[in-house]
């Protein structure tokens, strides 16, 4: 029997993450089709992912924009105030090497992967280590991982640092962006990532340096990880798998004894100990990705009733009704 879900699988893709991808000319709304995760993904804040959902973001955005810098562009184009919070606390640092360390600790908000730092004669080397069992990481989120790095240090320090070596997987292309963006020298199709740095570059000060800032937003974010590290309760497990395959239709028992590699009497005997049901849970998924798809006006309420595995508008505005005391329609005029 599989545990709940824990911290290490679950990660989030902030408002700053779509924000990028939209100012280079993409709609998150394809990506998460092509993805297939819900297509109201990016409105919704709080929405965790696991970390095969999370690389078929990435392998979507590369697929679909079809530039293999479009990760280097994203960090490189986004404003200092735009990025994400990792980013800002650590830009409050000391110096580079105090920056990193609180990058690698609040990036945890977003994703489960690890930086871990080798320093030996001078040099610093940098990869990147994620959860057991987790698949090859895509190109994309490696190279937006390093861009992130060399960005907080050239930001932090007002220096344009260069880094002394840089390794990818990706194959051998010619990548004008690439070459031009790292300055270094980089060797394509390598046994596995890792940008290498100068331990002179890392004691730079940062400009920035400000210890009442970090006394402040420090606590908040510690406890932010930590929330994020606690295990997911059975129930909350069900209601975020049935919320990702709402996408792909209205989703089924046997759909969701498979995905949680359990037969039906065990799934069923499951939900029972725990006072609920399958049509209770999936009503309450329905509930929650219904109201960020009711936030998108674009849509029609038909269209909302179809993406919720409603068979028609009047199933919808019944069961809405049954749960909120008022019509979808009227929910969106009060709530838009």
């Amino acid at each position: 029997m599989p545990h709940p879900q824990t911290g290490t699988e679950r990660c989030k893709l902030p408002r700053a993450f779509w924000q990028a991808v939209e100012q280079l000319g993409l709609s998150p709304s394809s990506i998460q089709q092509h993805a297939r995760l819900p297509r109201d993904l990016h409105l919704n804040e709080a929405a965790m992912v696991s970390t095969g959902e999370l690389f078929a973001v990435w392998n979507a955005i590369e697929a679909l924009s079809a530039d293999p810098a479009f990760a280097i562009k994203m960090v490189r184009d986004t404003p200092t105030a735009k990025h994400k919070l990792a980013f800002l606390a650590a830009l409050y640092a000391a110096d580079f090497r105090d920056g990193l360390a609180r990058l690698s600790r609040f990036k945890r908000l977003c994703s489960p992967d690890r930086l871990c730092v080798d320093e030996r004669n001078g040099t610093v080397s940098l990869t990147i280590q994620w959860p057991a069992g987790t698949g090859p990481e895509p190109y994309l989120s490696v190279e937006a991982c390093f861009a992130l790095i060399l960005e907080l240090g050239r930001r932090g320090t007002g220096k344009h640092l260069v880094p002394l070596a840089l390794r990818l997987r990706r194959p051998r292309q010619t990548l004008d962006t690439h070459a031009g963006y790292f300055g270094c020298a980089i060797r394509y199709g390598a046994a596995h990532d890792q940008l290498i740095l100068s331990t002179a570059d890392i004691d730079l000060p940062f400009n920035g340096h400000n210890p009442e800032v970090l006394h402040f937003m420090t606590p908040g974010l510690t406890a932010a990880v930590q929330e994020i590290e606690a295990p997911v309760g059975f129930r909350e497990q069900v209601i975020g798998v049935l919320k990702r395959a709402l996408a792909g239709g209205r989703p089924s028992v046997q759909q969701l004894a498979r995905t949680l590699l359990q037969s039906e009497r065990t799934l069923q005997r499951r939900l029972a100990s725990h006072g609920t049901t399958f049509s209770e849970l999936l009503n309450e998924a329905r509930r929650e990705v219904g109201f960020q798809l009711l936030a998108d006006q674009s849509l029609e309420l038909k269209e909302v009733a179809y993406l919720l595995g409603y068979q028609d508008v009047t199933s919808y505005h019944r069961a809405f009704r049954q749960y909120e005391k008022v019509s979808p329609g009227e929910w969106r005029r009060l709530n838009g």
